[in-house]
């Protein structure tokens, strides 16, 4: 990718009984991640007409933030090592505005 803002769109189905903890790690990590220089936002939404349905939106500044906060140790532990195996199904989709 080149440089500008990256939004990253993930969706997370945590895995039955799992929705609890699976809030409770991303309550963790969300000021963690917004404490990152390059990150310019990060919203978590439940699903309207399906509440265990996660959609988080983050937004970074450019490809090297987004790498430094897959890098960090939050995200490391958080996300990949107590999140992760806790969600029924994830899928990530990276997008850059174009004019």
């Amino acid at each position: 990718m080149s440089a500008g803002v990256i939004t990253v769109v993930a969706r997370w189905q945590p895995a039955d009984g799992n929705l609890g903890e699976v809030m409770a790690i991303l309550a963790e990590v969300r000021p963690q991640t917004l404490a990152e220089p390059g990150c310019l936002g990060y919203e978590i939404y439940r699903g309207v007409d399906s509440p265990h349905s996660l959609l988080l939106l983050e937004h970074y500044r450019d490809d090297a933030a987004l790498e430094a906060h897959r890098q960090s140790a939050h995200y490391q532990s958080l996300v990949v090592g107590r999140a992760v195996p806790l969600l029924a199904s994830r899928q990530v989709e990276l997008l850059q505005a174009k004019a």
